[in-house]
């Protein structure tokens, strides 16, 4: 399935801040971890978002407050038209068959004392979407599905490898036929060969079934195969998105230029001539950012406005959206960065 023109998700200006507080007896309010400030973006039915970034910018928590695992500190969450911030726990829990999520972690995300068909037929327990004389070949499908054999259901967590386990976590994410799925960097934690089949698995699954992904990764390659669009996260911001191909070979803002410079290309003679941008310092604390951009204390293109205003996130070039006072520059190729 191609991704349509149609939004299925409509973010707007969320953020997600996470309270400070000192005291023991009487605790006060005494600041704010800001980890998603002020992003918006959508996702097409069909296609697949990619969100990439550095360790601590943010993109789990855009992630788990898209589906309310964490109630949003502002803004809005619009999934098929409704805003899911405004409902209550009754209607949430509706809409949340549309809604699923794999971890990152197949060893913590599992409960280890029920049985693999326990796991997976929970959704359908606790949403009522089948009957349950059919629950046993409804589970022996997803199981099928996802490449394992429908005789491992009485089988435990800890008797699977760790590629084995992730396949029953994406098992139990489609059991109840969701719309969008969050990958939560699903495959960060095996290994490189059992990654390519991971995502092979959620390619097919999303031909088949028609589904649209939120695909939260570090690694930059995989996440280029995988998505038709990257977003690009700095310090609880959105930085740049654009189709996968303009993020890779023709990125605008100075984060995205130094993150695709560390990518490494397959041709030994045009790597060697590629310039590599280190960004020098440390990421800032979001409970501390910066004044005016977040990027502008490791920028190395920061002027006096990058320290005094903060950059409106706009479409610089035809579903090229960058957050830079000074994007239009680094449109022309001799004032790349790279």
């Amino acid at each position: 399935m191609t991704a349509t023109t149609e939004p299925l998700v409509q973010v707007r200006n969320l953020k997600k801040y996470f309270p400070i507080q000192r005291g023991i007896v009487i605790q006060r309010h005494v600041g704010d971890v800001k980890a998603v400030d002020d992003v918006s973006f959508e996702v097409y039915r069909g296609e697949t978002l990619g969100l990439v970034g550095e360790t601590g910018c943010g993109k789990t928590t855009v992630g788990r407050t898209i589906l309310r695992l964490y109630e949003p500190t502002a803004g809005q969450v619009l999934f098929d038209g409704v805003d899911l911030v405004s409902l209550n726990e009754t209607k949430l829990r509706h809409m949340r068959q549309r809604m699923q999520m794999i971890f990152q972690d197949p060893y913590a995300s599992l409960n280890p004392r029920m049985t693999v068909g326990s796991i997976v037929s929970a959704p359908l327990d606790v949403h009522r979407t089948i009957h349950s004389k059919n629950k046993n070949k409804r589970v022996d499908e997803l199981l099928e599905m996802v490449g394992l054999n429908p005789e491992f259901v009485n089988r435990y967590p800890h008797e699977f490898s760790g590629g084995q386990r992730q396949r029953v976590g994406i098992a139990r994410a489609l059991a109840v036929s969701p719309d969008l799925v969050i990958c939560d960097e699903p495959i960060s934690s095996l290994d490189v060969s059992i990654q390519a089949q991971v995502v092979n698995l959620l390619e097919e699954l999303q031909r088949e079934l028609g589904l649209t992904y939120i695909f939260i990764a570090h690694d930059l390659s995989m996440v280029r195969h995988i998505s038709n669009r990257i977003a690009v996260m700095y310090l609880g911001k959105i930085m740049e998105l654009a189709d996968r191909n303009d993020i890779y070979l023709d990125p605008i803002h100075p984060y995205t230029q130094a993150l695709m410079s560390a990518v490494p290309l397959p041709d030994p003679d045009i790597q060697k001539k590629r310039k590599r941008i280190i960004l020098e310092g440390d990421i800032p604390s979001p409970a501390n950012p910066p004044v005016g951009c977040n990027f502008n204390t490791r920028c190395p293109a920061a002027r006096e406005r990058c320290f005094k205003e903060d950059p409106a996130f706009r479409e610089i070039k035809p579903g090229h959206w960058a957050a830079c006072h000074f994007a239009e520059d680094f449109t022309q190729p001799d004032k790349k960065l790279v």
